[in-house]
């Protein structure tokens, strides 16, 4: 069978596939995506965004129980996890139907199969062949067991633990990761006995020590067991429940979620017979412009280097096929990308760490303000809330932005911003922030770290 012939090919239809096809559409490439799944990947269908729907749930349930603050008095609230997992799923297929939408409106062809690259440099879906001067791997990730614990039985991964059909009564999670904290901080909420295990010393390791210390502390007081430098062991999973050890304790729960990491899925794709190199870590190898070894062929996401993030594939995506298609291209800058945590209280991140920053060697000034400092922080009931800014204090350039509390996830954007712009805390500080708004937190932030603090 001859083989049909496109301009782009896109293996994988979550957030780096699905925006790199509309793109390539966008620039007049005749483009297939290959999907063997649901359109969306498992980003729209198992992972990010059904998180953030029952996470969403917990954040509703807790506004409603703390309302009395306020001066308005509900009863306590039932949770019905039946009507909430019913509501993620609307969620999940609203925001698929979208992108089915998309791809019809930018007549892209969806493929459905398991597609692997052939050593002719096409593309074998089953019995058909798939023949284009651009292919980009957009395939994602799977998840990680830990050495001695397979996946099976009472032993789930994150994508299993966003779609209990029933609110478990005990739960435990390993790994205090973004995706624990935000299993663990949901659940608890919602009414399930949940521990959470760490290895490591403290909840979310990866980020600034001064914003994980609050966290620990939210996650505590939704009644979250928070076990930190702690290991398990001697699992054993039954029909009902799932028994471990850990720092010499014996544990029983409904479920044991593993939140220890995630791998790229490279299986299958023909990575071999394509001659497209792998690094030690088992990553595709890419340049700036995510091409690899293979001409023609380009990889994204989870596949490659840095943040596995929905938002850094979607601009991966991006610039692979206007690479493609002859046009001027950036390489991102992976520690200047944005990084999001959904539990309670939210944490928002971008750049250095203080501890980082000091290690490389800057010159380090911090300007760090609670959200109590700024009237918004009381209107929103959050005065614990924190923005933390690392600057350097020769040129007031900005290394790196840490904040927890309500909104950070939308808050830390500005500050994004401005470092893409070359612009530093001096600048932030100058800039007028409306009023009474959280952003002022930012602001007052910026004047810290410049010297010159106003509220506090």
């Amino acid at each position: 069978m001859a083989a049909r012939t496109f301009d782009c090919v896109v293996i994988g239809a979550g957030p780096g596939g699905y925006v790199a096809a509309i793109r390539a559409a966008q620039l007049g490439m005749a483009t297939a995506v290959v999907e063997r799944g649901a359109v969306g990947g498992r980003c729209l269908n198992v992972a990010c965004i059904p998180a953030k729907a029952v996470l969403r749930a917990a954040d509703i349930l807790s506004e409603v129980r703390e309302a009395g603050d306020f001066g308005i008095v509900v009863a306590e609230p039932a949770v019905d996890f039946g009507a909430v997992m019913a509501r993620r799923e609307k969620v999940v297929s609203t925001l698929t139907g979208g992108v089915a939408g998309l791809f019809k409106k930018n007549r892209i062809e969806l493929i459905a199969g398991e597609a692997s690259l052939t050593a002719a440099g096409t593309v074998r879906v089953g019995e058909d062949e798939l023949s284009a001067k651009t292919i980009v791997l957009a395939t994602g990730s799977v998840p990680r067991a830990l050495p001695g614990i397979e996946f099976g039985g009472r032993v789930v991964g994150t994508e299993e633990a966003w779609a209990f059909s029933e609110l478990p009564r005990r739960l435990a999670v390993v790994g205090a990761g973004a995706s624990g904290a935000e299993i663990a901080s949901a659940y608890a909420r919602l009414g399930a006995e949940t521990h959470l295990f760490e290895v490591l010393d403290r909840v979310l390791p990866t980020e600034d020590e001064d914003i994980s210390k609050i966290v620990a502390r939210g996650l505590a007081r939704q009644g979250v067991a928070v076990h930190v430098s702690t290991a398990i062991e001697n699992v054993s999973s039954s029909k009902g429940a799932v028994s471990f050890s850990a720092g010499g304790e014996q544990v029983e729960a409904d479920w044991l979620v593993l939140a220890v990491g995630r791998g790229p899925d490279v299986a299958g794709l023909g990575l071999d017979a394509a001659a497209v190199a792998l690094s030690e870590r088992g990553l595709i190898e890419v340049d700036g412009a995510q091409r690899t070894s293979r001409e023609g062929v380009y990889a994204i996401g989870d596949l490659v280097s840095g943040p596995a993030l929905a938002h850094k594939a979607s601009d991966e995506g991006i610039i692979a096929v206007e690479d493609a298609a002859g046009l001027a291209t950036h390489p991102l800058v992976h520690v200047d990308i944005p990084r999001a945590t959904f539990c309670s209280p939210n944490v928002a991140s971008f750049g250095l760490t203080e501890a980082q920053a000091r290690e490389a060697g800057h010159d380090v000034v911090v300007g760090k303000v609670p959200y109590g400092a700024v009237g918004a922080g009381t209107i929103y009931g959050d005065r614990a809330g924190i923005v933390k800014i690392v600057g350097e204090s020769r040129y007031g350039e900005l290394l790196g932005a840490h904040i927890v509390g309500t909104r950070a996830t939308e808050l830390i954007q500005e500050l994004v911003n401005v470092r893409a712009l070359e612009g530093g805390y001096a600048e932030v500080a100058r800039i007028v922030h409306g009023h009474p708004t959280l952003s002022e937190a930012v602001l007052e932030a910026a004047r810290d770290a410049d010297g010159w603090l106003i509220h506090g």
